[in-house]
């Protein structure tokens, strides 16, 4: 165990991270969080030790059953991860309690997502963030605070030492959220996806640095 791992999580969860993400209706701003930083892990640690991250997505007044929005998939294309947002492979699901108290990482789309997950189950008060605040608290975080190596270890050392530094970094409300882009032209969909796309690279980035 690394030096400033915490001794204190049971083997099954020291061994896996999971994540995850919330937005209203699992259309959008959610399901490109959840399909990107699994994109990212792949390809930075290879489909094995990805895998030990477990990555879903939920909407606090998700549309069940439905599709990824077509914009919002069409922003993925460039990536190639249109196919994963297609029917079949994803579906929108409702947030639901034990979701929280699984999760090692709750990250909304926006302040309102935060408070709704904490609403919903208080337990997650101490893992759950706005994803662009989580995204500001790991840039803050000091690398020598993280253990070396294993990734998992450092993804759960990362929310301990976010967590210690909540209030303590200047943050500005209106930069933390990602605007819900139903309803709205394609430009919005283009922009959300490329808040959460920056937000998620810096947080994977904190987990598994480039070599």
């Amino acid at each position: 165990m690394g030096r400033h791992a915490k001794p204190d999580l049971d083997p099954e969860r020291a061994d896996t991270f999971r994540l995850l993400f919330v937005c209203t209706g699992n259309l959008c701003r959610s399901p490109a969080a959840e399909i990107m930083t699994r994109h990212l892990l792949v390809g930075k640690l290879g489909g094995r030790e990805a895998a030990r991250f477990e990555i879903l997505s939920a909407g606090v007044n998700a549309v069940v059953g439905e599709m990824m929005h077509p914009d919002t998939r069409d922003e993925l294309a460039p990536w190639g991860l249109d196919g994963p947002a297609q029917a079949g492979a994803f579906r929108a699901r409702q947030l639901r309690s034990p979701m929280v108290r699984k999760a090692d990482l709750v990250l909304g789309a926006g302040l309102r997502h935060r408070s709704a997950v904490v609403e919903r189950e208080p337990a997650g008060l101490k893992n759950t963030f706005a994803l662009r605040e989580f995204a500001a608290l790991a840039d803050a975080v000091d690398e020598t605070m993280l253990p070396e190596g294993d990734p998992v270890k450092r993804a759960h050392e990362l929310v301990e030492q976010a967590r210690m530094k909540r209030g303590l970094v200047p943050l500005d409300r209106e930069d933390l959220s990602v605007g819900d882009p139903i309803g709205k032209p394609p430009q919005a969909h283009h922009d959300a996806v490329l808040l959460i796309t920056d937000a998620v690279y810096r947080i994977v980035q904190k987990i598994v640095p480039s070599r």
